[in-house]
């Protein structure tokens, strides 16, 4: 277990960012991962500043990590061939289109999941209804809701402390998921 080339990748790019004193959080996927819901995954997501993204850079491209496209917030980890995807704090997920919801400040928003830092289950339920609320490319978003409103039997409150924005997604999300589980 945790021994994947994307574990692996998440483990350095953590220990990385750690040295250079950046705060961090890792997101979607893996940070679902800690948070009981496994699925599939390409990449490693991470939330940090803007300024800690340019020092990260000004520190590691061409040390390990190679820009994607010039000037672009994805990198790759040439050591496990893996993507990294760097969320900005400030932008908004989904379409990117200015809404109520932004990605947090990486400090605020994490909690220890092992040796890494993670999205604090609030905020990333928070980011995934954002996202696959206004992109319809990001419905996977909303069945990854629902599906750790199922396996966590997360709390019909846990929505109150969400941003107002995706309450009532939340609100419907948590209704779907209230059903006997499947036998198959």
């Amino acid at each position: 277990m945790n021994q994947s080339p994307i574990q692996q990748a998440a483990h350095e790019i953590a220990r990385h960012l750690d040295e250079l004193g950046i705060d961090y959080a890792i997101a979607d996927a893996l940070s679902l991962a800690a948070h009981g819901l496994i699925r599939a995954t390409e990449d490693v997501d991470v939330l940090v500043s803007r300024e800690g993204l340019e020092r990260f850079k000004a520190a590691w491209i061409g040390r390990g990590y190679v820009s994607l496209r010039p000037g672009g917030k994805a990198v790759r980890d040439t050591t496990h061939q893996v993507k990294i995807d760097f969320l900005i704090e400030g932008d908004f997920p989904g379409d990117g289109a200015p809404k109520p919801v932004r990605f947090p400040n990486p400090k605020k928003a994490r909690a220890a999941a092992g040796e890494l830092s993670v999205l604090a289950l609030p905020r990333l339920i928070e980011l995934k209804l954002a996202s696959g609320m206004t992109a319809p490319h990001r419905l996977q978003d909303l069945a990854d809701v629902q599906r750790l409103i199922e396996i966590r039997k997360l709390p019909r409150e846990l929505g109150e402390e969400l941003d107002p924005y995706v309450r009532g997604k939340f609100e419907e999300l948590w209704v779907s998921a209230q059903h006997e589980p499947d036998d198959y």
